[in-house]
Parts: structure tokens; sequence; C-alpha cells
């Protein structure tokens, strides 16, 4: 995948999340998850710039796997918000499954990564 588009669908990941965040009832349970998820889907699109400052494979192949450990982990947050609000499942549900689609492919760059 073109490396300048990965950064886009990293980052609008990132601004989509948070905006799901904005739209949630204000408690405790949300508020908690809610913020681990914004630093997660941050990192994610964070990381994924790095990627393109590797010097080297190994560096390379290092900082997709801190990508995918991001996000994969705000899957995880994905799943657990979507759990205790799920009035509002219809948008988690579009946004997980871009979630699983950047992992895969994430996934797949480290597989041809470490095959080079």
């Amino acid at each position: 995948m073109d490396k300048e588009l990965m950064n886009k669908r990293t980052k609008q990941f990132a601004i989509n999340c948070g905006h799901l965040i904005s739209s949630l009832p204000k408690n405790d349970l949300n508020k908690n998850y809610s913020n681990q998820l914004i630093r997660s889907s941050g990192s994610v699109a964070a990381n994924y710039r790095a990627v393109s400052r590797a010097k080297l494979a190994a560096d390379f192949i290092n900082k997709l796997k801190i990508v995918e450990e991001e996000q994969d982990e705000s899957l995880l947050w994905l799943e657990l918000l979507a759990e205790f609000n799920k009035d509002k499942r219809h948008d988690f549900i579009i946004i997980y499954k871009e979630g699983e689609e950047i992992l895969k492919i994430i996934v797949a760059s480290i597989k041809t990564a470490k095959s080079k």
C-alpha cells in the first residue's frame, strides 16, 4: 500500500475515534476507556509516520511492530466501549472494520519486510 495513503488512513482512524468518543455519554467508564483509545489510535498514526524514517530494515520492522501492537490495542478499546455503549454499536462497527483493515495491512507489511 502507498505510504502516503497509509499515513492518511491511520490519521483518519485516530480522528474518527476522537469524533466517536466525543459523542459518548460522559461517565467514568467511558472516560477511562476513551482516554486509552485516544492514546493508542493516536500512537498508530504517529508511529506509522515514523516508519518512513527508518534507516535500516530491522528498524523499519520494529517500528511496524509498534504500529501493529497499538492498532490491536485500539481494537480492544473499541470492543470494550462498544459493549457499554450499545446504542452506538453501528458507529463502532464502521470504525472497527477500518481498524481491522489497517491491522491486516500492517501485518502483511511486516511479513513482506521480513521475507526480503
